[in-house]
């Protein structure tokens, strides 16, 4: 009987310890990966959170037509959001933010060429850089709000309090969709060479859906809106002259000179890299590219990244010679002079 009961005894004992011996194990390994979890989230959400700018930005609401005061990181997240396709690559989104926050920062410490109403520093149009708040972005948006301003805040909380500059100055950070297989160099467009503005290289636009672009003009339409008289022949006239980024630089229709550049202009062309042909009263004119073509390309950043390509990659070859620098030295002189 005595043996019988010590028996029992031992039985229920293995009752209830073995459950929990089996337990322990897959609870420690569940308590690891939570953790890891945990640190995996904590880590990324370090990455994705924008630090306090100390300095906001007078931006002109032209809608409201009022002057709004917007956080400097906060108003990157509106300009990249604007600017660039939140699909694009995360690396490209990086790039684009660089440039923002390089294009602000260079308007606070240098003598503006184009002013903004008074008691701005820039508008929310193209004249500056396009920025939309989040109830804007939200009403574009719509359902995808959510995704799409995680990733660009994420872009610019990874680049935030750095700038593009050039022998210790914010650069002129200009950006443009797609080019048409080459960027432009800046004296070619505009009309002071700047060294860190140089023609490369973009053959990754060619896959841009902006790559290639049909206009059609009436014949009449044609010579009004650029100031000639086309002959009686199938001819329009003759490229001369092309610029280092392969755009038209020059043309002369029917013995008139006229720059590639106004060309583009005056019909409203996607690019400077065009040709024509006639067709009965008709004039079809091919583009290639979309933009003016000086500094990044932004579908060639965007594929760029899908090849693998940085961020730091990216900007340092669409803006020959430059660096990645701190902010701080120029904000802080910006809130000196206020």
């Amino acid at each position: 009987m005595k043996q019988l009961i010590v028996v029992l005894t031992g039985i229920c004992i293995l009752i209830v310890l073995v459950p929990t011996l089996l337990v322990i194990p897959f609870q420690g390994g569940s308590g690891i990966k939570k953790t890891e979890k945990q640190g995996q989230h904590q880590e990324k959400k370090a990455t994705t959170t924008l630090k306090e700018s100390p300095v906001s930005i007078p931006v002109y609401r032209t809608a409201d037509r009022r002057v709004e005061h917007i956080p400097l990181e906060e108003y990157v997240v509106g300009v990249v959001a604007s600017e660039m396709p939140a699909d694009f690559e995360i690396e490209a989104l990086k790039a684009q933010a660089l440039a923002a926050r390089t294009y602000i920062v260079r308007q606070m410490v240098s003598d503006q060429t184009v002013r903004s109403p008074k008691g701005s520093l820039v508008d929310d149009t193209q004249m500056f850089q396009v920025y939309k708040n989040n109830a804007e972005l939200q009403k574009i948006w719509k359902d995808d709000y959510r995704w799409k301003i995680k990733k660009v805040t994420e872009a610019v909380a990874e680049t935030q309090g750095k700038i593009l500059t050039y022998n210790h100055k914010p650069i002129d950070a200009s950006f443009f969709s797609t080019s048409n297989g080459y960027t432009e160099n800046a004296a070619a467009y505009w009309t002071s060479d700047i060294p860190y503005l140089k023609s490369v290289k973009s053959a990754w636009d060619k896959k841009s859906p902006k790559f290639l672009n049909h206009q059609t003009f009436e014949a009449s339409e044609f010579e009004q809106k650029l100031g000639v008289k086309l002959g009686g022949s199938e001819s329009i006239g003759k490229i001369t002259e092309r610029t280092p980024g392969k755009r038209v630089a020059s043309v002369v229709i029917n013995g008139k000179k006229l720059d590639g550049r106004d060309i583009r202009e005056k019909l409203g062309l996607k690019s400077a890299d065009f040709d024509w042909k006639r067709k009965g009263n008709q004039i079809i004119v091919t583009t290639r590219g979309y933009g003016h073509g000086v500094g990044m390309s932004q579908y060639g950043a965007h594929y760029m990244a899908k090849d693998g390509k940085t961020a730091e990659d990216i900007v340092k070859y669409y803006y020959k010679g430059t660096n990645i620098s701190n902010a701080n030295e120029f904000v802080n002189r910006y809130m000196a002079k206020k």
